[in-house]
């Protein structure tokens, strides 16, 4: 799946947490005829969006639907042997970064366990790339998704408005399909990847799964916060990686709030909502187990913002040791992890 644009990252005070800078997303204006006569870096943008892009765009559109050829396991199978291929002959600073974290974060591990849980998130990429071709057939294989402690979730959206937390372990995209079991069909900010046909395959992949879009970046807040007020059901994730550095989880650094951790328990402190993180890993092959936690219902605080740093510490709490756990299917480990 292919990585969504994000802020530059503001640094922040050493002894403060960072404010949130506000994003604003801006879609690429399409070149036109006057752009071609124009000249210069008019001209080449001209060239590069009609033709350099849609070359393309037709190879992203050819590889997406030629791997829905494949029987899924065969998918699969082919995806984690392009990864384990690819990332380290074309991708050398994404394995620089990924094996720097790993000796952060895993240094009881000798140098050939680390090499090996490199190899293994090399062929965890190579699956998720390959699986999203064929991600909406598993509505139709429930068999290769088990399912734990559904109700957690299904009891809070009952009882008002929900914000569902996931993590990019296993094949998160899977949630739409785990949600179906009990008539959730959650919204989502979505940001479209840069290349239009990745869009569109982004968009339409989605969509069909079960998801409903709000706005990306700051257009996407207000709606949030509207939705959640009358009782609805957003989905985000606070496990992120951004400009290649790990955002979240905190792995021992001071809380900040440029991040969807501070978003998640601010979101939930301004409409009452109760938090379910959730998270799902690969078991063999294209079969997961889907992991519901305790829902998380932020403690009463004196005045508004009084407890933002502990309500980050309690989330973060929760889905850092599940991550570390598993950093072998985490979809962020070849991104760096800025100092404490």
């Amino acid at each position: 799946m292919p990585k969504a644009p994000h802020p530059i990252e503001r640094k922040p005070a050493a002894d403060a947490i960072a404010k949130r800078k506000a994003w604003r997303y801006e879609a690429q204006d399409k070149p036109g005829l006057a752009d071609l006569t124009a000249g210069g870096e008019r001209r080449r943008r001209f060239l590069r969006y009609w033709i350099q892009d849609n070359f393309w765009n037709g190879m992203h559109l050819a590889g997406h639907y030629s791997m829905k050829l494949l029987p899924m396991d065969a998918a699969t199978a082919f995806g984690a042997r392009l990864g384990l291929f690819a990332i380290p002959r074309f991708h050398t600073s994404a394995e620089k970064r990924a094996r720097a974290t790993i000796a952060k974060l895993r240094p009881d591990l000798d140098a050939a366990a680390q090499d090996a849980l490199f190899k293994e998130n090399c062929r965890t990429q190579g699956r998720l790339m390959i699986e999203f071709s064929h991600i909406n057939r598993l509505v139709h294989h429930p068999e290769r998704i088990e399912i734990r402690d559904l109700h957690h979730i299904g009891d809070s959206a009952a009882a008002g408005p929900v914000i569902i937390v996931g993590m990019h372990l296993g094949n998160w995209e899977i949630g739409p399909t785990v949600l179906t079991h009990i008539g959730l069909r959650p919204y989502a900010n979505y940001t479209p990847p840069p290349g239009r046909a990745k869009a569109w395959i982004s968009e339409r992949v989605r969509r069909k799964g079960g998801l409903n879009f709000l706005p990306p970046g700051l257009q996407g807040i207000r709606p949030a916060v509207n939705l959640l007020k009358q009782g609805g059901v957003i989905s985000m994730f606070c496990d992120e990686g951004v400009n290649g550095k790990i955002r979240g989880p905190l792995f021992g650094r001071k809380p900040h709030l440029e991040g969807n951790l501070a978003l998640a328990v601010r979101l939930a402190r301004m409409t009452g909502a109760t938090i379910c993180p959730w998270y799902n890993l690969r078991q063999d092959g294209f079969r997961f187990v889907a992991q519901m936690l305790p829902p998380i219902t932020l403690p009463p605080e004196d005045k508004p913002g009084a407890r933002l740093m502990e309500d980050i510490l309690l989330l973060n709490g929760v889905i850092e040791p599940v991550v570390r756990a598993h950093l072998d299917q985490w979809f962020f480990l070849d991104n760096a992890l800025p100092g404490k």
